[in-house]
């Protein structure tokens, strides 16, 4: 059996305020072609099918057309929900779904209970484990702990309890979405920390022919049958150096066989530039990357003007832009010296402290209307001292 792990689509997810959708759907063609191309069997994804519990109805549609065409092709698919899915809503008709070769698998219920496959080396057991959250399945499962740890063990207990009773032949397969000692996390992936501790080791899925991990957006081999496929697409400028892609693996008649990676395309790349304004609009070494998303350091003393926008004249897809001056860095505005001064005056100075420079004339027109716009609310009550009248020293008067 051939078998394809993915993890992590995030339908829907933005990048820095770019819609993603588009290249998510390049994704999706890529993936459907992988399992005719390579005579896959076996499609299983690691949760986080959308980024959001309630999808935007793009990604809804993005994610029914994805699945229609998987049922229609050569392989079963096995899907878990994680931690950004809502697990009701992805999980909503399953039973239903079921009868087209596509398994959900949301309700922690039903953890123990595999999706049973098979080819001429015997029967093959896929045990779909989603994400769980400590705090809900504490109670009914009267675990000891609230930890990650606690919940994932019950669940592979059930797991094996499942695997025990089955003939020695039987091969397994584990989807988990969770956080496994070995991986590296990256920007993009939410906290999941539970009292500070959010990794469980990889111990837990010993014994498992194959364990298809989700939630890491890097891919990684924590040992030969436990893996990360990592998200098809880089969310975060942390993954620019990542290799983003699925698994593909054997099962052989003895257990695990052959597993190599196959690299998804990559729509637009990421860049991380660092050096002076003129050194990044004149250098040739970065000419590869006027077609990347970007993300620029500027390290100028003095922080040039309309940076920005005279960046995006050479990489039209520059998104972040931070500044750390190389040298010796301006030391502030001066401390205490705000008393009895305009807040106008102040404004200044800070400018100038911080960019090197004092603001241009029109830049201090500016400051000085945003100064009095915050000092003068039409919605402020005004209260009026009323000398004439001690008993009644202080009147309110709608402005």
């Amino acid at each position: 059996m051939r078998l394809l792990h993915t993890s992590d689509w995030h339908l829907g997810r933005s990048f820095h305020r770019e819609g993603m959708l588009d290249h998510q759907a390049v994704f999706v063609d890529h993936l459907v072609d992988v399992v005719e191309r390579e005579r896959v069997d076996l499609v299983v994804v690691s949760g986080d099918v959308y980024d959001r519990a309630l999808p935007h109805v793009d990604a809804v549609r993005l994610a029914d057309e994805t699945l229609a065409r998987l049922a229609a092709s050569r392989a079963r698919v096995v899907i878990t929900s994680g931690n950004h899915d809502s697990a009701q809503r992805l999980g909503f008709s399953s039973r239903l779904i079921d009868a087209a070769g596509v398994f959900i698998r949301t309700d922690a219920s039903g953890i123990g209970i595999p999706v049973l496959l098979g080819d001429e080396h015997g029967p093959v057991a896929v045990h779909g484990i989603p994400y769980l959250d400590p705090e809900s399945v504490r109670e009914p499962w009267g675990l000891a702990a609230r930890s990650h740890e606690a919940a994932l063990t019950e669940a592979m207990r059930r797991v094996r309890a499942d695997l025990a009773a089955r003939p020695a032949a039987t091969r397994s397969v584990v989807l988990a979405h969770a956080f496994v000692a070995g991986g590296e996390p990256s920007e993009s992936e939410r906290d999941i920390s539970v009292g500070g501790v959010s990794m469980v080791p990889t111990s837990l899925f010993d014994g498992v022919t194959y364990t298809g991990l989700g939630h890491l957006h890097g891919r990684h081999t924590l040992t030969g049958a436990v893996r990360y496929s990592g998200s098809p697409l880089a969310y975060s400028f942390s993954e620019a150096a990542h290799r983003k892609g699925s698994w593909l693996v054997e099962l052989g008649p003895a257990g695990l066989g052959a597993v190599e990676f196959v690299d998804a395309p990559v729509p637009r790349p990421l860049a991380r530039l660092r050096g002076t304004l003129e050194e990044l609009l004149t250098s040739a070494d970065h000419g590869r990357h006027e077609g990347s998303w970007v993300q620029a350091t500027l390290t100028d003393p003095v922080r040039p003007l309309q940076a920005m926008e005279r960046l995006r004249a050479r990489f039209p897809h520059a998104l972040v832009l931070a500044f750390d001056p190389a040298g010796d860095r301006p030391a502030g505005p001066p401390a205490g010296r705000t008393a009895g001064r305009s807040d106008h005056a102040v404004a200044l100075e800070f400018v100038e402290a911080v960019r090197g420079a004092p603001a241009a004339e029109d830049e201090s027109g500016l400051l000085q209307v945003a100064c009095e716009a915050c000092c003068d609310d039409p919605d402020v009550d005004t209260w009026i001292s009323e000398a004439a009248d001690p008993v009644r020293s202080v009147a309110w008067e709608p402005r």
